[in-house]
């Protein structure tokens, strides 16, 4: 279905079409269905409030945040880092990362567009799903704030978690749809690009500061199929590049 939405309108000779067939149905056919979109919550729905680097260094200690900072400058996945770890100083890293996630929670603002892209996935029935990898809690205090609920909503104590694909492949056998047939949106091309694509989903990389260049690209092997600066431009590029249907 994917090799659909880059098909040209121009392959589809006049002589091979009904004159019955508008050029809105040529176009149409050329698109690939979307039946759902997957959201990341942290920087995708919601304003970043969470003070990553300084929850890193307060898990790992300063010596060790450096040197794994230096090692991956795009960011760190301090979940996959700790897995390793005794289960007493988990558990000490968990409640450190708990209390800077409580904090951001405190602060929680939502993304502009947000309220209106929702708005129009609500008008076109299209499914809303959202993963994260901040604790149930935090999803509690967002579906609170937003006035609406995601379902499902995975956080972090859905196993394995993003950039696992199961998270998202989970969401498409609830929803009853194949993975081609999402889009995942998120603001982390190591997390929610990768999520989406090993699941075999369309992605769209929110990068509000232009923080990802073509060699961080390059470096994950996974390319986005879209690239935004802001929530405003989600929903032309699904009316244009996609079918909506429920």
């Amino acid at each position: 279905m994917r090799s659909l939405l880059f098909k040209s309108i121009l392959s589809l000779h006049p002589k091979h079409c009904p004159s019955s067939i508008s050029h809105f149905a040529m176009a149409t056919a050329t698109r690939a269905r979307i039946r759902g979109v997957v959201f990341d919550m942290d920087g995708t729905l919601t304003v970043p409030t969470i003070d990553f680097p300084a929850m890193h260094n307060a898990v790992l200690g300063e010596d060790e945040y450096r040197r794994i900072k230096a090692e991956n400058p795009t960011g760190i996945d301090i979940l996959h880092h700790i897995q390793s770890w005794s289960p007493d100083r988990q558990r000490k890293a968990y409640e450190i990362i708990v209390d800077y996630e409580r904090q951001g929670s405190d602060r929680l603002q939502i993304m502009p567009g947000a309220a209106e892209l929702c708005g129009f996935l609500d008008s076109k029935k299209i499914r809303m799903g959202l993963i994260t990898r901040n604790f149930k809690e935090a999803v509690d205090i967002f579906h609170s704030r937003f006035g609406r609920s995601f379902s499902p909503a995975l956080s972090r104590e859905f196993r394995p978690c993003k950039p696992d694909p199961a998270p998202l492949l989970h969401i498409c056998s609830e929803w009853g749809v194949q993975p081609d047939e999402v889009i995942m949106i998120g603001d982390s091309l190591q997390d929610d690009v990768v999520c989406g694509k090993r699941a075999g989903a369309f992605t769209c990389l929110l990068d509000e500061e232009g923080m990802y260049s073509a060699a961080d690209i390059a470096e994950v092997n996974l390319e986005p199929d879209f690239k935004v600066a802001s929530l405003t431009e989600v929903q032309s590029i699904l009316e244009s590049k996609f079918n909506l249907l429920p």
